[in-house]
């Protein structure tokens, strides 16, 4: 098999995460007799310096002619004076809208699960931990207040500024019907979040996706207002499997649930419309602290590439041979410095991404 993919490696740790993940993929190619062909594009500030906008359209071209993309991470540091008084169409994360909506990417995967040799990172006490945490986020992506009407005005109060939250029943009912039948592969269980109580967008929300569920009468269905998901996901995690967001719930609470995983720099995601064309990238950020410095967890990124190979390119048993090398080496006692513990070994991002690739 032959594919071609399309590198964003963008800001900060980018380029040190994805080539992490370009390492694994050539070693799945060397093991499995694939050949994967990367093709490196400009976006996020590295873009803007250069053509002077976020996500210029050669790549736009170029990621419709892929594949499949793998994305690093894009944005500057606080205060950064490229991008500090740029307008919210140029600043690098507009690129993030702009590359999801061009591909046509309205659903978001992003799994969390605690790793048993990161039980100790967990921040929750430690029954609760015990109880396991292994969910999905499966996140509406192109539709909501990110890309609803906005815009300013003034008043008798002063200057104002809106946000319009907008879904119609053919938005909600594709995203639904990916939760639905993902929950099959799974524990048969799907969490709708919403706040019905309050916002009529909502409402419909939750007209659509019970109508969705009739489907799937073989998976249990429960709503839960957003507030009470943010304090569930911290006092009894393990009662979640799948779990269907808007875009800006989703946005939140898969930090939420990334976080009481361990670390952010663990957890992957993918993108996806209705092709195979998938977009591939940890949940984390630039971290442009930190960059340069090898000391970032390539892991989140190579999980992306396992994910990359299961959903868009059907091949399981590589995707399985990632991921069972990724739990080698932490079962082994490496660590990175974002997940390092008492008694573990600590390696730098490029020393981890090597330890990964020998066990694949």
């Amino acid at each position: 098999m032959k594919k071609h993919i399309a590198v964003l490696a963008g800001d900060g740790i980018g380029p040190e995460i994805t080539n992490g993940a370009i390492a694994v993929l050539n070693k799945v190619g060397e093991k499995f007799g694939h050949e994967f062909e990367f093709e490196q594009l400009l976006m996020g500030v590295c873009a803007i310096e250069k053509t002077g906008e976020p996500l210029p359209q050669y790549t736009i071209d170029r990621c419709l002619a892929s594949d499949s993309v793998l994305l690093g991470a894009v944005g500057g540091a606080v205060g950064d004076p490229r991008i500090e008084k740029l307008p919210g169409h140029l600043r690098p994360e507009a690129g993030l809208l702009k590359i999801r909506s061009a591909l046509g990417l309205y659903s978001n995967l992003r799994p969390a699960k605690l790793f048993p040799a990161l039980a100790g990172a967990c921040p929750l006490r430690k029954d609760i931990a015990e109880k396991g945490i292994d969910l999905v986020v499966v996140r509406e992506l192109i539709g909501g207040i990110y890309f609803g009407k906005r815009g300013r005005g003034t008043e008798e109060g002063g200057e104002y500024a809106y946000d319009t939250e907008k879904y119609n029943v053919s938005e909600v009912t594709r995203i639904a019907k990916i939760a639905f039948e993902l929950a099959r592969k799974r524990r048969h269980r799907v969490t709708s979040i919403d706040k019905a109580n309050v916002l009529e967008s909502s409402r419909l929300w939750r007209e659509v996706v019970h109508t969705v569920a009739k489907d799937y009468p073989d998976v249990e269905l429960i709503d839960m207002l957003v507030d009470n998901t943010a304090m569930q996901l911290v006092k009894n995690p393990s009662q979640f499997d799948v779990v269907l967001t808007s875009n800006i719930f989703g946005d939140i609470l898969s930090d939420e649930a990334a976080q009481i995983t361990g670390s952010i720099g663990m957890l992957a995601s993918s993108s996806l419309g209705a092709t195979k064309r998938g977009l591939y990238e940890p949940i984390h950020g630039s971290a442009p602290d930190i960059a340069g410095k090898d000391l970032a967890n390539p892991i989140a990124t190579i999980l992306s590439a396992a994910m990359m190979l299961r959903d868009s390119f059907d091949l399981t048993e590589e995707a399985k041979a990632v991921e069972e090398a990724v739990n080698k080496v932490l079962d082994e006692g490496y660590r990175t410095a974002d997940i390092m513990s008492e008694g573990m070994k600590q390696v730098k991002g490029s020393e981890m991404t090597k330890l990964i690739v020998e066990r694949i």
